[in-house]
């Protein structure tokens, strides 16, 4: 480790984070060319023994020949995921407004058979509007 300076050190780390960000690139465009609905399965096969034989002449034309649509590609899943999270954060708060009005069904229920007070009605009424 004598032998070894700061300079090299911080070299070495540096290319060494370069290689991740590259595999991280190549991956992406991997992903992207197996995702794309456009491509037929011959178009996804040269595709991808391209990038597999000159990765780094691959990931260059790949991003320079369909990058717009690989950013568009991004944007409409990303907008897909975004829709089914609202959709089911919907059916969680139908499903919690469901559970509060039967709650208070159930309450009315109790209050109207003489085993809960007024005051305890309305104090359990309270606690589950609150939830």
């Amino acid at each position: 480790m004598d032998n070894y300076p700061l300079l090299n050190i911080f070299l070495t780390m540096v290319w060494f984070f370069l290689g991740v960000l590259w595999l991280m690139l190549l991956f992406r465009v991997i992903l992207d060319v197996f995702r794309d609905d456009t491509l037929n399965g011959w178009a996804k096969a040269g595709w991808s023994i391209f990038l597999i034989v000159l990765p780094l002449l691959g990931v260059f034309v790949y991003l320079v020949v369909r990058g717009k649509g690989m950013g568009r590609r991004e944007i409409s899943a990303m907008a897909e995921r975004e829709e089914r999270y609202h959709a089911a954060a919907e059916q969680r708060a139908a499903a919690r407004t469901t559970g509060q009005a039967d709650e208070l069904t159930r309450l009315a229920d109790l209050k109207n058979h003489g085993e809960l007070t007024p005051e305890e009605y309305e104090h359990a009424k309270a606690n589950v509007l609150a939830r």
